[in-house]
């Protein structure tokens, strides 16, 4: 736990590198979805809070359109609106979502505070990239209803021996995301590694109890 003399809060260093993956990451987030919205699709993609709460089908909201294909076979960029969190899970429940990540963005803040010292520097950045993915996707959720989804990685591979996901599909990674979501799973990495090389803390050994006769 980090004592108040050591406190990140009083690190311009800590503070400034918290604050620029914050907004860096919130301009490449949205930046990013704007241009894909823009430019993937033959037409502009422009996404209406009103159509997608009436909408029982996101998908009738995008243009049929083929992707654009990066990397064959690695990545490849589609359009998708995204009703629920991270990969598509929890559809529908929006509102939760936006409740759940004003708590996470939160302690994620109260963490940088308490956990870290002025020079973990990898663990700033963490939680930058953690509050940047969150609040783009909030972002998202409270501006249109839904997120923008357009990064396709592993496309048309499939999952071996005949396997196949819960819901039907055997894509190896049949999952659309953004550059929010990305940026939480490098933030969690950099905590992950940034916890296992802190040091155990120390024991002190207690002298054995001598008995006098």
């Amino acid at each position: 736990m980090t004592t108040r003399a050591d406190s990140p809060v009083r690190s311009k260093r800590a503070l400034t590198i918290l604050i620029a993956t914050i907004v860096l990451g919130l301009v490449a987030d949205l930046g990013s979805k704007s241009i894909a919205f823009r430019g993937i699709a033959d037409t502009p993609v422009i996404v209406d809070r009103q159509e997608v709460l009436a909408a029982e089908n996101l998908s009738y909201l995008i243009l049929h359109h083929d992707p654009v294909i990066a990397i064959p076979g690695v990545l490849e960029f589609t359009l998708v609106l995204n009703p629920g969190a991270v990969f598509g899970i929890g559809a529908g429940q929006r509102w939760f979502f936006v409740g759940f990540t004003v708590i996470a963005v939160a302690f994620a803040l109260l963490l940088f505070a308490k956990w870290t010292k002025p020079k973990d520097w990898a663990a700033h950045a963490g939680f930058g990239l953690i509050i940047s993915g969150g609040l783009g996707n909030l972002y998202d959720r409270v501006l249109f209803g839904c997120v923008r989804d357009f990064i396709h990685p592993l496309p048309g591979v499939n999952m071996p021996f005949g396997l196949s996901w819960p819901g039907g599909s055997d894509e190896l990674w049949p999952y659309v995301s953004n550059v929010a979501d990305l940026f939480l799973i490098i933030g969690i990495v950099l905590l992950v590694i940034h916890t296992w090389k802190q040091p155990a803390p120390a024991t002190t050994e207690t002298p054995p109890e001598t008995t006098s006769d």
